[in-house]
This record gives structure tokens, C-alpha cells and sequence, in this order.
């Protein structure tokens, strides 16, 4: 683990994650038996139609540089990149009838796609 990672508590977190998204992480865990000390690494790339897209799985470690956000048993890590992009995201699960997966309610982007997986700031 690196010296330069920031551990932040569930109170103070620039992202936060809903009640059914730890729900679903746990689901996805376990049935893919993923081990418990893994965290879901959440972070934003180029490309796609509006600039950006968002990115997620699961990792073992922190990097230098990364936020470690922890929330009802589930971990973040978020690089410095990616946090300037997401701070004050909230990630949640819908199950409805728009479709089923995680979102990004991200009141940093300025323009989304018609799929909600790119957007710009």
C-alpha cells in the first residue's frame, strides 16, 4: 500500500454510494466469488460520444495517488484524476424499466449521452 493514498471516511466522501449499489456489490462479489479485500475501483477515461467515460471493477490494491472511500463494508478506490471529475457523485443501482446497472449521478457533467455512459464537464 502506498504512503500517498487518502483514506477518507464515509462522512467526508467526494463520491458517495447508494444502499442498493453496495447491495448489488456484494451480490456481484459473491457470486463471482470475488475476494472481500478487493474494492471496487471507480474512475473516468477519454473517449466516447461526450468526452469521458466512466469505468468499473474490481481491484486488489491501491495506487499511488488513489482515495480510499469505505462505506457499509464495500471500499472505493479512486484515483486523483478521476475524484477531480467525481467529486460529489453518487453511485447508485436501477433495477427499473429504463434498464438495469449502475449509475453515475454526477453533478460535474455538463452533457451526457443518450446510453448515460459518457458525458463532459
Amino acid at each position: 500500500m502506498s504512503q500517498d493514498i487518502n483514506l477518507q471516511s464515509s462522512m467526508i466522501s467526494e463520491i458517495d454510494i447508494t444502499e442498493k449499489a453496495i447491495k448489488q456489490v456484494k451480490r456481484i462479489k459473491e457470486e463471482n466469488n470475488i475476494p472481500e479485500e478487493h474494492a471496487l475501483r471507480i474512475g473516468v477515461k477519454g473517449g466516447g460520444c461526450s468526452g469521458l467515460t466512466y469505468q468499473m471493477g474490481f481491484d486488489n490494491g491501491t495506487k499511488d495517488g488513489d482515495t480510499v472511500i469505505e462505506k457499509e463494508g464495500i471500499k472505493l478506490f479512486v484515483d486523483g484524476k478521476s475524484l477531480f471529475y467525481l467529486s460529489g457523485t453518487v453511485l447508485d443501482f436501477s433495477d427499473g424499466l429504463n434498464g438495469k446497472g449502475f449509475v453515475f449521478n454526477n453533478p460535474n457533467a455538463t452533457k451526457t449521452c443518450g446510453c448515460g455512459e459518457s458525458f463532459g464537464v
